[in-house]
């Protein structure tokens, strides 16, 4: 292990919490990154940028900010901030401004998986637990997978309606992990967010979950983002005259 001078800080989605970025964790901080992972509450998207502000402050680092799911509206946001040096989206939404999730999954495309998210109970929802694993978490261990879908995290629906207001991916480097076989935010939307950010895209094979299912192709693509903020590029001195 080497101590690297980037900062992680990880940004988890609805419905989960950070524990699902355990695998990408330990394989970043056993290569000597500070990595931090949030917490927050996913019940409005003000609070979730505020408390992603929070763990970018307490960072040591520059920051490659990253975000998975609800995470990449999160990141949009709260990455603005000028210690945050990168972005990485994972099977994430990379909102405009003025959109939310609530505006990007309004129309889904003809024949695009329907998530098995269920009516909202007090402006909260779920996804059916029975469906979870199919939709969320194909490719994750069964056993995981199913104390993912008993351990659900209320998701606000005002979360989803927060609107980002200022894109960070307009002024910042951007990266985005494209899960192939996402049941959640079907691919091609994936591929067209990513492509509209002016991402650096990779795609790999996976489920929604593929930061928990993939962490080593997660966590090559967050290491890939951190070089170039490791190594910033330097300008090539003019030929002699």
């Amino acid at each position: 292990m080497t101590d690297k001078t980037v900062s992680v800080v990880l940004v988890h989605g609805g419905f989960v919490d950070g524990s699902g970025w355990q695998g990408v964790h330990d394989i970043l901080a056993r290569d000597g990154y500070e990595v931090i992972v949030t917490q927050h509450p996913t019940v409005t998207l003000a609070d979730d940028v505020a408390y992603t502000r929070r763990a970018i402050a307490s960072a040591k680092h520059p920051v490659v900010l990253v975000g998975h799911s609800y995470g990449g509206v999160v990141i949009t946001e709260a990455g603005n901030d000028p210690k945050v040096s990168v972005l990485v989206y994972i099977a994430a939404f990379a909102p405009d401004a003025g959109e939310s999730v609530q505006a990007l999954i309004a129309n889904p495309p003809p024949g695009a998986p329907v998530p098995p998210i269920l009516p909202p109970q007090d402006g909260f929802l779920f996804l059916d637990r029975t469906k979870f694993a199919a939709s969320f978490a194909a490719d994750v261990d069964p056993v995981l997978a199913q104390f993912m879908a008993d351990s659900q995290v209320p998701w606000g629906v005002e979360a989803l309606a927060g609107e980002v207001t200022a894109p960070a991916w307009r002024s910042k480097p951007t990266h985005y992990l494209v899960a192939a076989d996402d049941h959640m935010i079907p691919p091609p939307a994936q591929r067209q967010m990513a492509q509209r950010a002016g991402a650096q895209i990779v795609e790999t094979a996976g489920s929604h979950s593929v930061y928990v299912s993939h962490p080593a192709e997660v966590a090559q693509l967050v290491a890939q983002a951190a070089s170039a903020v490791a190594q910033p590029a330097t300008r090539q001195p003019e030929p002699a005259a």
